[in-house]
């Protein structure tokens, strides 16, 4: 593979960091920007060898500097975030800078993420062309960063801009996420204290839980193949409930700890979320890897410290 170069926004949080240590381990130059306001830690890029620009999107980017691609993954990602000025300046406003910075570089492709959250509590299986309706702000912001996305691409054809609606993702580096870190990550963490873990009455909310990893290889299948401006699904096509990461995270550790289903306080709840994955099979070539039960035993397997 031919040496390339790549920026990689929100490099230090949990997806950038996971895609900057998979590209340079490739064997590529990878430049982080990251302000480390919102769940970015050094400690995610221990061993990192590129440079880390501490700066927000606003006041930093390279000058007269050229990548083969970006990768923004830099956004306000917690979802009880009620400041919309906030909100929208920080994944809009700071979406539409590195767009400009693309064009004005002659940067041919930006990989952006986007949010399986633009579809709301819309109908299941969820796919790229049904209508957005976001249930926050957060959701919203990423509509629109689509929207942007579209619009911006009609002008510059010459640019391939792709997102990638995330689904519900867990793995490594999410840590320091922390009251939004995956459900995964929470209820691991209650099991190992020796405590039931803690869910919603009776558990049966179903999630598209996409691993890292998966996430990781989306980007890389965008980036190799995406030939068009477009939106993809980004998990696994399959929705388990909570009941499953619970049995799941008993095998894995050992343990037969019963759940504590408590009451759901949220008026607004989403009971299912499922991603249609057939466009992204089609367009860019992504499956996924792992399954829950194989995603949950690596996983298991790292924060244990069993593997790296």
């Amino acid at each position: 593979m031919d040496k390339k170069k790549y920026l990689v926004t929100g490099g230090a949080g949990f997806v950038g960091s996971n895609i900057a240590k998979t590209l340079e381990a490739q064997g590529h130059e990878v430049t982080v920007v990251d302000d480390f306001s919102h769940n970015g830690n050094f400690k995610n890029l221990i061993g990192f060898k590129g440079d880390v620009v501490p700066a927000n999107l606003f006041e930093y980017l390279p000058e007269d500097d050229y990548f083969d691609a970006i990768f923004h993954e830099a956004a306000i990602t917690d979802t009880t975030v009620m400041d919309q000025r906030e909100m929208m300046e920080q994944n809009v406003e700071a979406f539409r800078n590195i767009l400009n910075y693309a064009a004005e570089n002659e940067i041919p492709k930006v990989v952006y993420a986007s949010s399986a959250a633009t579809y709301g509590n819309g109908a299941v299986p969820m796919k790229e062309s049904q209508p957005t309706h976001p249930e926050n702000v957060y959701g919203f912001s990423k509509v629109i960063d689509d929207n942007v996305a579209r619009k911006f691409s009609q002008d510059h054809q010459d640019m391939k801009i792709i997102g990638l609606r995330y689904f519900n993702v867990f793995g490594p580096g999410e840590g320091f996420k922390g009251k939004m870190a995956s459900m995964v990550f929470q209820l691991y963490n209650q099991m190992k204290a020796g405590k039931r873990p803690r869910v919603f009455k009776f558990g049966e909310q179903m999630r598209d839980f996409v691993y890292v990893k998966d996430v990781v290889k989306a980007n890389l299948c965008a980036l190799a193949n995406g030939k068009e401006t477009a939106v993809y699904n980004c998990g696994t096509g399959i929705a388990r409930s909570y009941n499953d990461v619970i049995t799941c995270l008993n095998r894995e550790l050992g343990l037969n700890l019963e759940p504590e289903y408590i009451d759901n306080p949220y008026p607004f709840f989403q009971n299912k979320t499922e991603a249609d994955m057939s466009l992204a099979k089609e367009k860019i070539g992504y499956t996924p890897d792992f399954t829950l039960e194989t995603a949950i035993a690596d996983y298991v397997s790292i924060l244990e410290g069993k593997t790296n």
